[in-house]
């Protein structure tokens, strides 16, 4: 599929060819299933379909787990909000996706994390001068995605600063955003439309 972009709405992808791939259809053309699907998220905390749950529509079992497990962490989580949206604003800002990032940049500042720090992320800068839980967090969450594990020292910071059981969340935190914004990577999920946060460029190089 190759939709034009939605009024308003920031592409997803650096390269010449950012259309939408996967768009939602319209509620005629869903199946049983896919209907089921989308009305759960609608009926739940989330109130609409958008985001993630445009391509993951395509095969509703995955959008229900997804969907529950995002639930978890966004509405039932333990770290502070400050730690989770400049979590997420990490991850957006390391795997390129729009759409997680407009969406969470503006809770972030909202949460208490300094607009300095969100301008040093979209400038893809490490952040500087952050309060420690949440230089951990960055630490802990660039470290994870860039090598794929953390060291005995970023490891034992995380637990110092959330506890172990914390230190599983943040994992799992980044974990299901990375997810979710590689399903939007490829599925060319746009950002949503009239964000007032700008979209991100590509990191030099």
């Amino acid at each position: 599929m190759n939709d034009p972009l939605r009024p308003g709405a920031t592409a997803q992808g650096f390269g010449a060819a950012n259309s939408e791939r996967i768009a939602i259809p319209a509620r005629e053309a869903m199946d049983e299933t896919q209907q089921a699907a989308a009305d759960a998220i609608i009926n739940g905390p989330r109130k609409a379909i958008f985001g993630p749950f445009v391509p993951l529509l395509q095969t509703p079992v995955l959008m229900e787990r997804v969907g529950k497990l995002g639930e978890a962490l966004r509405f039932d989580g333990t770290l502070p909000d400050a730690i989770r949206e400049l979590t997420i604003c990490v991850v957006a800002r390391e795997v390129g996706n729009q759409f997680e990032w407009q969406t969470h940049a503006p809770l972030a500042v909202k949460a208490g994390v300094a607009q300095d720090a969100i301008d040093a992320l979209l400038a893809g800068r490490h952040p500087r001068a952050l309060p420690a839980e949440q230089a951990c967090a960055v630490d802990f969450t660039r470290e994870l995605l860039q090598r794929h594990g953390v060291s005995d020292a970023t490891y034992a910071e995380a637990v110092s600063c959330f506890g172990t059981p914390g230190a599983v969340e943040l994992t799992t935190l980044a974990g299901y955003f990375a997810m979710v914004c590689w399903v939007m990577n490829v599925a060319r999920t746009p950002g949503p439309a009239g964000s007032g946060a700008p979209g991100l460029a590509a990191f030099p190089g």
